[in-house]
């Protein structure tokens, strides 16, 4: 394996290295499941895949403590010693935990046909890093929560919503476990990243074996229609089944409800197409599908 290590400045990257799926992995419960979903789109679009993994500042407890102001000056110098050697210890326990996990990702990867995939130890927080790193992958993966939320959590991880609001690519975030997506349905509100996703799917016939849903949720209107229509014919036309349809109701609940009843596998939405202000008001339709929809989620921005 080589794994490369590097802080947040980061080196440019070749256009060879291009077209690439990027899947960050922290040793959580998600990690397996965030390398067999970066697995099955690689094995469909024929994209390399690179394993990321952070050592973030908080993983090695932060700004260090300076516990030596109340001491003589001799006691104060040996005791600054020992704690630089302490931060050096963690420093090093971090970089074998890291590659040991980018290990784990590889071999993961490996047993699901993708035997050269690359990976990556980088220093760094996960919202500077996905906007660092973002030109040059075509799709995002990471897990909906980190190590630091239990597997159970109802709340989304620390970084997720970050990450969903700084990134411009693609975002697939993995459930707690793959399963092979048969039906997808794309939340469609007629936004410009609904739009995205259309094009999206449309551009890239190798995922039009899988029965495409088209649910639009709310208010009906003509102009609404009509988009629907036109999302509908254009996937059509480049070879997808689509059942399109409309529900009247809040979208925060039916596009869950939905889901479930169609057995839909992989869900497709736009990703807060309000204001901050608006969505700290009233909430975050992105936020709270995220939350209780236990599907992978493909987001565009």
């Amino acid at each position: 394996m080589s794994t490369q290590a590097q802080g947040t400045g980061g080196q440019s990257t070749t256009s060879s290295e291009r077209h690439r799926i990027v899947a960050l992995v922290d040793g959580s419960h998600y990690s397996e499941s965030v390398c067999d979903h970066a697995a099955w789109v690689s094995r469909r679009a024929g994209s390399a895949v690179q394993i990321v993994h952070l050592i973030s500042r908080k993983s090695l407890g932060g700004e260090p403590t300076n516990l030596s102001g109340s001491i003589g000056l001799g006691a104060r110098t040996a005791l600054l010693s020992e704690l630089a050697e302490l931060d050096a210890q963690k420093a090093r326990l971090a970089q074998h935990r890291g590659r040991a996990i980018l290990v784990d990702a590889e071999s993961r990867l490996t047993a699901d046909g993708i035997p050269d995939a690359t990976t990556r130890l980088r220093h760094g927080e996960v919202v500077e890093t996905l906007q660092e790193i973002e030109d040059d992958a075509d799709l995002l993966v990471m897990g909906k929560r980190g190590e630091a939320s239990s597997a159970d959590s109802p709340l989304l991880g620390a970084n997720l919503e970050s990450a969903i609001r700084a990134t411009r690519k693609p975002l697939l975030v993995a459930s707690r476990a793959f399963t092979t997506p048969k039906r997808v349905m794309l939340a469609f509100d007629g936004g410009k990243s609904a739009l995205k996703a259309v094009d999206f799917l449309a551009a890239r016939p190798h995922y039009n074996d899988l029965e495409c849903h088209l649910l639009s949720v709310g208010a009906a209107d003509v102009t609404r229609q009509r988009q629907l229509e036109g999302a509908a014919t254009l996937l059509r036309d480049e070879g997808f089944t689509v059942h399109a349809s409309h529900t009247d109701g809040q979208p925060e609940s039916l596009i869950t409800a939905e889901a479930q009843r169609r057995e839909i596998d992989l869900l497709i939405m736009g990703a807060y197409g309000h204001s901050r202000i608006r969505n700290f008001i009233i909430g975050s339709t992105t936020t709270q599908v995220v939350r209780a929809c236990r599907l992978p989620t493909l987001l565009f921005r």
